[in-house]
């Protein structure tokens, strides 16, 4: 159960901000009816990741292999259960699923290992090694790599998120 109540969704003030949310994601799912009591961090929340998930030039298929694998690290069971669909729409296979959930990755691609050994380093460490920076490095351009960083960072904040209010699964 939720640590906090969710916003009255109905709220004339927020109504504009409910049916933006229910566009963009076709749903409102309660992350964002959770976010709704401080309607400003909804919108830049909804902004930041609609550019994360919607107008990044990451492949879906990896930027869904890096969600799955932040869930993982940080225990985010509903993030997990948002984004499997979404990571099997696109592409990813049960046995790829299963190798993120174990932590291995010889059923991905050379820079998607490179990508997974990088996302566990910053979720876990924060800072990453030179050796591990320099695989992503040979895997991807500047764009890519900074695209991969910010996808990381924001799930680790959506997973934190979640976890520390409990916000409830759909």
């Amino acid at each position: 159960m939720a640590r906090v109540a969710y916003a009255d969704i109905q709220n004339p003030e927020t109504r504009p901000l409910v049916e933006r949310i229910q566009r963009e994601r076709s749903s409102l799912p309660n992350l964002y009816k959770m976010l709704l009591n401080s309607p400003p961090v909804a919108e830049g929340w909804l902004n930041y990741l609609t550019a994360i998930r919607q107008k990044s030039s990451l492949p879906p298929r990896l930027r869904e292999l890096l969600i799955l694998r932040v869930a993982v690290l940080n225990e985010a069971d509903y993030e997990f259960e948002q984004h499997l669909p979404i990571a099997l729409q696109a592409g990813c296979g049960e046995h790829q699923v299963e190798g993120v959930k174990a932590g291995d990755f010889t059923a991905l691609e050379s820079g998607e290992r490179a990508a997974m050994a990088y996302c566990d380093e910053m979720t876990r460490s924060i800072r990453v090694r030179d050796a591990t920076f320099d695989a992503v490095r040979h895997a991807y351009d500047d764009k890519a790599i900074v695209e991969i960083t910010a996808t990381i960072a924001a799930y680790n904040m959506v997973s934190r998120f979640l976890e520390a209010i409990q916000v409830d699964h759909e």
